[in-house]
C-alpha cells in the first residue's frame, strides 16, 4: 500500500499468464470471462465498488509474465 497527497494506492500483482491485449478492455465487463468456469463477475464488482468510493482501478499486463492491478482510493477530506 502506498499514499500520495490525494490517494491511497493498493497494488496487486500476480505471476500468472497475463491478459491478452484484446481482452484488456473487457475484463471489467460483467459476465466477461476467458475461463471455462466462473461467471465473470469478480473484476466488474471490484470496479463498481472502487468507483462507488470515488476511486479507479488500472491494469498493466504482459502475456507470459502476469498482471498488476492498482486501486486508487481518494483520501477523505479530514486526512488531507
Amino acid at each position: 500500500m502506498e499514499q500520495n497527497q490525494k490517494n491511497v494506492l493498493i497494488r496487486v500483482k500476480d505471476n500468472g499468464i497475463g491478459i491478452k491485449e484484446k481482452d484488456q478492455n473487457r475484463i471489467f465487463e460483467p459476465k466477461f470471462t476467458t475461463k471455462g468456469s466462473g461467471m465473470g463477475l469478480g473484476l466488474g464488482m471490484v470496479k463498481s465498488i472502487v468507483e462507488s468510493y470515488g476511486g479507479r482501478i488500472s491494469l498493466e499486463s504482459e502475456v507470459g509474465k502476469g498482471s498488476k492491478f492498482t486501486v486508487f482510493l481518494p483520501k477523505t477530506t479530514s486526512e488531507r
